[in-house]
């Protein structure tokens, strides 16, 4: 019997990463998972992997999944996400706030058209949804709203800084909309828990080895031993969508430090065990 049996799940950035990992793996518990992305084939991103090949890979092994592509840096294609994805499988019980889009640019260089554009990827969209998916939690109350963050929440602190390229490199408008993202988990944790729908944030221990952080040089190849495995992010959101109400809602924490907690995985390390994480995952 898996955790998910007959639970209805989107997540969203399904087409690579961690939200391919979590698409297999909730799937794998017996949700039936809408995976949400841009990309619809391969071949239409410069990185290998699509919405059609997870669900493909996931059919392949016996589960239910279904691919929709979406645009969620618009209002309306998220609620369209939603409205197809009720419309497929029933009313939402489980979302995934997973997609992400990044550009490392410095804050004086920054083009106002992709200020925006991130924005409403990395924050809009997990409003949009969340209100849209609480039109069917509320009535029934329960449910689960997972957000993934990331370390890059945790802010420099104050100055005199050194010098570092990391710093430098221009991150900062992707960790000031996680961190909003924390802060917007806990207060609508807040709202909804009198209904019983918890509200959740997670962001990986270590970097996780994807064709974006490559990419982007935040670890040297998908083997980079400094990285943690995309599973270890899968588990912790699995956790987060299936443990009571009480044990999770508004927590805003680290994949090793949650799965390490509640006994799910041995020998924890990283971001929220061994050092501090963001503001909020300390409240």
């Amino acid at each position: 019997m898996g955790k998910l049996d007959g639970k209805h799940v989107i997540v969203t950035g399904a087409s690579r990463g961690i939200g391919e990992t979590i698409a297999h793996l909730f799937a794998a518990e017996g949700g039936k998972v809408i995976c949400a992305a841009r990309t619809l084939n391969e071949g239409d991103h410069m990185f290998a992997g699509s919405v059609s090949s997870t669900v493909a890979d996931i059919r392949a092994k016996g589960a239910e999944a279904f691919a929709i592509a979406v645009d969620l840096s618009k209002p309306e294609e998220c609620l369209r996400l939603v409205e197809e994805a009720r419309a497929k499988y029933g009313p939402v019980d489980v979302l995934v706030n997973n997609a992400a889009l990044t550009y490392f640019i410095p804050i004086a260089d920054f083009p106002v058209s992709r200020w925006y554009r991130s924005l409403a990827v990395n924050f809009h969209a997990p409003f949009h949804l969340s209100q849209e998916v609480l039109k069917d939690m509320l009535p029934r109350k329960s449910g689960s709203i997972v957000n993934i963050s990331s370390g890059a929440a945790i802010g420099p602190g104050r100055g005199p800084y050194a010098d570092d390229a990391l710093l430098s490199r221009g991150g900062t408008l992707y960790g000031a909309e996680k961190a909003a993202l924390e802060r917007f988990t806990q207060g609508l944790a807040a709202e909804v828990y009198k209904s019983g729908v918890s509200v959740t944030c997670v962001s990986p221990s270590q970097v996780v080895a994807t064709p974006g952080t490559v990419y982007h040089h935040l670890v040297d190849g998908m083997d980079d031993p400094r990285g943690e495995p995309s599973e270890l992010m899968a588990k912790a959101a699995l956790l987060l969508a299936t443990e009571p109400l009480d044990k999770v809602t508004g927590r805003v924490t680290y994949s090793q430090e949650i799965l390490g907690e509640f006994g799910w995985m041995t020998g924890a390390k990283g971001t929220g065990v061994d050092r501090k994480g963001s503001g909020y995952s300390l409240i």
